[in-house]
């Protein structure tokens, strides 16, 4: 036997839900709020915890608790156990003696459903594997990310390391952007982005990169964008697009599948711009060796889309 379950120091479940709780509300109040516990009662237990770790968990800053760098890894093994416990309860409580086994992601909103759907698929192969996916903000998707609801975040947008410490991006790659129209588009031949004075454009929301990236090359040009349309949803996007009533702005991936066939009729790629995709976890790793190789085919499966 393991000679740390003989310890009569073993560390205490409780005490690490508990931290884990405190770190996600950053406030002992908060976290005793939600976990139905006296605010005494917990901070006992996080000085228990503190002593036990030989170190400081936390720094107070104004109202709110801030992680030291031994509590980032303190909380970074509190993920790890939590999760396996909740892990080995939900195997235990499947009907039917089955071991199924359950991802569930989210998906940022305006994510191209052409790039969930290549994520999911190699999943699907596997009938012992159940996907669950979830759309939502990221701040709601990072949100039930803490509170282990999701297992992981596709995103085109990484978390700021100054306001989520506790979320981590693993970049996916990246897929070059371009301007596309259907077949009733016409346009005078020019040189870019010259040609796209006057020209109606339909363009992702102010809230993606791209977009912003994209307005920065117009404006050193000395061009003012005829935007059309803005949406936040790549599926309408690449129907505009199909349109032929203006230039989409769209990565490769939402247009894949139309570049095989005669819908597409003008095709002009951005150069320098890229849209980046990102799978946010909280742990630096993946938890399961099957979800890392999920995770490398994918990334290759992206930069396929650069070399074609």
């Amino acid at each position: 036997m393991n000679s740390a379950f003989e310890n009569p120091q073993w560390l205490n479940y409780h005490h690490l839900r508990h931290f884990w709780m405190i770190a996600r509300h950053r406030s002992v109040t908060r976290a005793a709020e939600k976990l139905k516990v006296s605010q005494s009662t917990l901070s006992e237990q996080l000085a228990e915890l503190e002593d036990w770790l030989g170190q400081p968990l936390f720094d107070r800053r104004g109202r709110e608790l801030h992680l030291t760098d031994a509590g980032r890894v303190a909380l970074e093994y509190a993920e790890t156990i939590y999760t396996t416990g909740h892990e080995l309860i939900n195997r235990f409580r499947q009907s039917g003696g089955t071991q199924q086994r359950v991802l569930r992601i989210g998906a940022v909103g305006p994510l191209s459903k052409n790039l969930q759907f290549d994520f999911i698929q190699p999943i699907l192969k596997d009938a012992r594997t159940k996907v669950v996916v979830v759309a939502g903000a990221l701040d709601e998707l990072t949100r039930q990310l803490h509170e282990h609801k999701v297992d992981l975040v596709l995103s085109n947008i990484p978390v700021r390391a100054d306001q989520e410490q506790t979320i981590f991006n693993h970049r996916l790659g990246e897929v070059p952007v371009y301007l596309v129209g259907g077949k009733k588009m016409k346009l005078s031949p020019g040189k870019f982005p010259k040609f796209l004075k006057n020209v109606p454009l339909f363009l992702p929301s102010r809230q993606s990169d791209v977009r912003a990236d994209f307005e920065l090359i117009l404006a050193n040009a000395g061009i003012e964008p005829f935007v059309h349309a803005e949406v936040d949803d790549m599926a309408l996007l690449r129907l505009l697009a199909l349109s032929g009533e203006g230039l989409a702005l769209v990565s490769k991936i939402v247009i894949e599948r139309e570049l095989k066939s005669r819908e597409i009729k003008f095709m002009q790629r951005v150069p320098g711009l890229v849209e980046k995709y990102f799978a946010l976890t909280v742990r630096k790793r993946f938890q399961n060796a099957w979800l890392e190789e999920i995770v490398q085919a994918f990334r290759a499966r992206l930069k396929m889309l650069v070399i074609k």
